[in-house]
């Protein structure tokens, strides 16, 4: 996979659908028909990642010793809320409400995707950055 770039507005539905721009669908290639996984990011955003770049990294925090208190807060952390999302045939996402909570997503939504992965942020949030 080619590394992602770039900034999109989107909106997001009262059904936490949003509709992914054409500009990221192309820019994922092959990877535009399979899964995604979204969960929280490290600050107040989501992160949305094809499904390869996650089995990846997943595999690392999996590998973590988990009779550390630090590994097992942090594994706890980064799959909490974690899901699984496929495009409909519209090219939208389902978003969980509880995520969109969580990061303070209601309607205006920005991705900023970067190497190999997308984040979800607020507009207002991301405005602040």
């Amino acid at each position: 996979m080619q590394q992602l770039l770039g900034e999109f507005e989107c909106k997001m539905d009262a059904k936490g659908r949003m509709r992914l721009p054409s500009g990221l669908i192309a820019q994922l290639g092959e990877e535009k028909d399979q899964e995604f996984v979204i969960n929280r990011g490290f600050e107040k955003c989501l992160m949305l990642y094809p499904i390869k770049v996650w089995e990846r990294i997943s595999s690392e925090v999996n590998q973590l010793n988990q009779y550390v208190r630090k590994n097992r807060e942090f594994v706890r952390y980064f799959y909490r809320g974690a899901q699984q999302l496929e495009m409909d045939s519209a090219d939208r996402i389902l978003v969980n409400k509880r995520l969109l909570e969580w990061a303070g997503i209601d309607k205006e939504v920005i991705l900023s995707a970067y190497n190999d992965r997308i984040e979800l942020w607020a507009k207002e949030r991301y405005d602040l950055l």
